[in-house]
């Protein structure tokens, strides 16, 4: 007869801190970040697809090149909030914000 070792269990808040650092700390707020934008980047495309438009064409509309759109979509640039609403707004997309201070909380829609 053999006894089966169970296995222990990690949530994913256990493993970010143990392989990016724990929160505060810069390589797990890089990490965040950049899944932040990411996560943009790829909405951001799919929805110009949805809308049945090139990146030449969004570019068109908000009056940036193709090759900035390229950069927004991919994550592979600085990219300021102003252009963000400008690719959201061509879209015909809602926006909402909300930012988080400690002790309160600002929502912008």
């Amino acid at each position: 007869m053999t006894m089966k070792k169970e296995m222990k269990k990690y949530s994913l808040d256990q493993i970010k801190d143990e392989f990016l650092g724990k929160k505060g700390t810069t390589s797990r707020d890089q990490y965040e970040y950049d899944l932040k934008m990411e996560v943009l980047g790829e909405l951001i495309k799919q929805t110009r697809i949805e809308r049945n438009l090139t990146q030449e064409q969004l570019g068109d509309l908000i009056g940036v090149q193709k090759a900035q759109i390229s950069r927004l979509e991919n994550h592979t640039g600085n990219v300021t909030l102003s252009t963000i609403l400008k690719v959201f707004t061509a879209l015909k997309a809602k926006i909402k914000m909300q930012v988080e201070l400690e002790g309160s909380s600002i929502q912008i829609a």
